[in-house]
């Protein structure tokens, strides 16, 4: 591989013109087809063969009506008052009127006649029915249904909306992100050294991302797209494709500070050393995401191949456009040690800092194993009473229309008004005769259950063979009893199969106990899958059986504590008024999926780059002991600053208003910094001390059959060195 990256390294710096043109012309043409093509995206996460699915997809074609998109306008005097004085009716008839003449509105419900009320009358609702489904409700539509409240609000009324149609869409780019993204430069200048260097792999990476997300929003118009996968390509696109381009730079200069060296020669040779940790570390992350196929879940397979592609790109830019950028930017790259501390470091990397800690956590590598392994334990504790759901209103952010108007039908209508399922039935095989004695029976069965508040009026097709029965529970959608309860009425199937009929239970919040507990099946296959490809790769990459071993324990490690911090924050409600989250619920039902494939290929980036310094000195010295020392000392610096630019970029999403995207962003944050710190850049030097000249041993039979990737450029010819005169006289 290195060689193959070093001829292709020289190619790029040689060809530089004719490689940022082509990368340029991509980014122009995906870019402009991406932004005037775009397609659409959808905040639904279905899942084929789930119960809730069963039952969505036959009203879809016996009660269309039923499923179509649909805003409900929920209203609320002030405290003490009432709804059904002259003047609120007045106001709530006006806004009605307003709703009703909107283009796509077939039905607006009149509170009063529909007895949407509650009791005290301070409260009500009103559902507005559109004939299209929500993600094709055009944003017209939803501003003039926003207008049309105004009378509501000239009268002194509260109004806030909820519903299909008035979801929120995904944004990107706030301030957060934006103080990510700078925090990222920043560590780059201090590790680099120079703004120019420092500005490099923020470029590149941004090249990359824009293919990446552009391409993506532009494939939407032919494959189902979720925004949160759009916005997970966005996340990790940007942030390994800073550290793929920081990795080679920082070796670039590494060498560029060495006596007699040449800029075409070290480009190639960066490209072929680091680079090569790159292209093997880049296709952990690729397989790890693609591997999310493996879950059977549509909208989570594309979420993983939209990132994989991204971060296939970014691959690529750090191996072409990269060395190609280092050619262009010539001396202007080359240290000079007279401004720069980090040449020095570089240059004498046994007193870095980096090599201290080292020293450190080697001088008794037992102990350091055992605190730190019981600190990730201890963090990882939470994670045992983890529950998975989809968020709802209620994790809307406090000031938003969506989580106002949870609150107000909580308090008007009960917690259990907004876990609202859904009873449907499929009568075709019950004699006509029999339906109505059937429906009867099971309305009283379903009523009759503790856990149930209500159940509403039925709503059947014109052939009475599809009936919908609104069930109410007592509980909120994210309570356990709640879950208990859909247990329990799944159980009376065969009262009704008995009959001849066939019952589902649905809604919103049936579906997302359907698909918290498929990806919960999934799970185990998918950790083992990560596992054994881990083993695998690594085996590869180091001719090692217990570097393996020790690296596949360590991420185990690192996703157990980020798991359990993330539970300790989102669902067991700390820290919430610091991150702005609006109330403590489950855990985003596909967060632990992703966390596991996302963090399993960076984590493997920092290993590749830290323990193959390690087998590099080991291989020329063949001493254990020093070359732990030295692949610190040589890769602790990059490697923290790689680190804290992940920490940065993914911490920046925490501060994002969607709750999907910010405990996925928490959740990587902690993850990495975790990995990094503890588990790669203390667990893993005292495990390497311990284990000695052990970590390098491998069977011969497993050595004959171990392909040899040389991802230290072992097999590379001798290194050009020009005269130093000549050196002196190009800076």
């Amino acid at each position: 591989m290195a060689s193959v990256l070093y001829a292709w390294g020289r190619w790029a710096v040689r060809r530089r013109g004719r490689v940022i043109g082509l990368w340029l012309l991509l980014l122009a043409t995906i870019g402009a087809l991406g932004t005037t093509l775009a397609g659409p995206t959808s905040t639904e996460f279905t899942v084929p063969g789930i119960e809730s699915q069963q039952a969505q997809e036959l009203l879809e074609r016996k009660l269309p009506e039923s499923v179509e998109g649909s805003a409900r306008l929920v209203m609320a005097a002030p405290a003490g008052q009432r709804l059904d004085t002259p003047a609120a009716r007045a106001a709530v008839g006006e806004s009605l009127h307003r709703a009703a003449g909107i283009p796509g509105v077939v039905h607006v419900a009149d509170p009063f006649e529909s007895h949407s009320v509650s009791p005290d009358l301070r409260i009500a609702f009103a559902d507005v029915q559109f004939d299209r489904p929500a993600h094709d409700v055009p944003q017209s539509a939803k501003d003039a249904l926003t207008d049309a409240t105004a009378p509501l609000r000239e009268a002194g009324l509260q109004a806030e909306f909820g519903g299909s149609v008035m979801e929120p869409a995904f944004e990107v780019g706030g301030p957060a992100e934006v103080i990510g993204v700078l925090v990222a430069f920043a560590v780059l200048a201090v590790a680099l050294g120079s703004l120019v260097a420092a500005g490099l792999p923020l470029l590149t990476a941004l090249v990359g991302v824009g293919i990446g997300v552009l391409g993506a929003q532009l494939l939407a118009n032919v494959v189902e797209m979720t925004g949160t996968a759009t916005v997970l390509a966005l996340m990790i696109g940007l942030a390994v494709g800073i550290d793929y381009a920081l990795f080679i730079i920082a070796r670039h200069r590494e060498q560029l500070a060495e006596p007699g060296s040449e800029i075409e020669e070290s480009a190639a040779r960066a490209t072929a050393t680091a680079g090569s940790a790159v292209v093997f570390a880049g296709a952990t992350v690729i397989i790890a995401l693609a591997a999310l196929a493996v879950t059977g879940i549509p909208f989570l397979t594309v979420m993983g191949l939209a990132a994989a592609a991204t971060v296939l790109l970014a691959v690529l830019v750090a191996v072409t456009l990269v060395p190609a950028l280092l050619g262009l930017l010539g001396e202007r790259l080359r240290p000079r040690p007279r401004a720069k501390a980090a040449a020095k470091a570089v240059a004498k990397p046994a007193r870095s800092w980096s090599a201290a800690w080292a020293r450190a956590v080697t001088r008794k590598p037992l102990l350091v194993l055992l605190v730190g392994v019981v600190g990730l334990l201890a963090l990882a504790l939470p994670a045992r009473d983890l529950r998975l759901g989809l968020p709802g209103n209620a994790s809307q952010p406090a000031a938003s229309t969506q989580h106002k108007s949870y609150d107000l039908l909580s308090e008007g209508f009960g917690p259990g008004f907004n876990a609202t399922l859904v009873a449907v039935v499929d009568a075709t095989g019950i004699p006509a005769d029999r339906r109505e004695s059937a429906l009867t029976e099971l309305h009283a069965t379903l009523s009759a259950d503790p856990g149930v508040a209500a159940v509403g009026r039925p709503m059947a097709n014109a052939d009475g063979s599809t009936v919908a029965v609104p069930v109410v529970p007592r509980t909120g959608p994210d309570d356990r009893a709640t879950s208990d309860l859909v247990d329990r009425l799944r159980a009376h199937k065969a009262d009704v199969t008995a009959s001849g009929g066939t019952l589902y239970i649905a809604g919103a919040t049936a579906a997302a106990i359907d698909v918290s507990g498929k990806l919960a099946d999934a799970l185990p296959l998918f950790v083992g899958l990560i596992v054994v490809l881990a083993l695998a790769l690594l085996t590869v990459a180091f001719r090692s059986v217990l570097v393996p071993l020790k690296a596949v324990l360590g991420f185990l490690l690192s996703v157990a504590a980020a798991l359990g911090v993330t539970v300790w924050v989102f669902q067991d409600g700390h820290l919430n008024g610091l991150l702005d989250i609006p109330s403590a619920a489950p855990v985003t039902s596909f967060l632990p999926v992703l966390l596991i494939g996302v963090l399993f290929g960076l984590a493997m980036d920092y290993e590749v780059f830290l323990v193959s310094r390690m087998r590099e000195h080991h291989q020329h010295t063949g001493d254990a002991a020093g070359a732990v020392a030295h692949g610190v000392a040589r890769s602790g610096r990059v490697v923290t600053a790689a680190a804290l630019i992940m920490v940065a970029v993914f911490g920046g999403f925490v501060f994002n208003h969607d709750p999907i995207i910010k405990s996925i962003g928490f959740a990587l944050a902690v993850g990495v910094f975790i990995d990094a710190f503890v588990v790669r850049m203390t667990l893993v030097p005292a495990a390497m001390a311990l284990l000695g000249a052990r970590a390098w041993r491998l069977p011969r039979w497993l050595d004959r059959i171990t392909p040899d990737v040389d991802l230290e450029g072992a097999g590379l010819p001798a290194a050009e060195v020009r005269p130093a005169a000549k050196v002196a006289e190009r800076v």
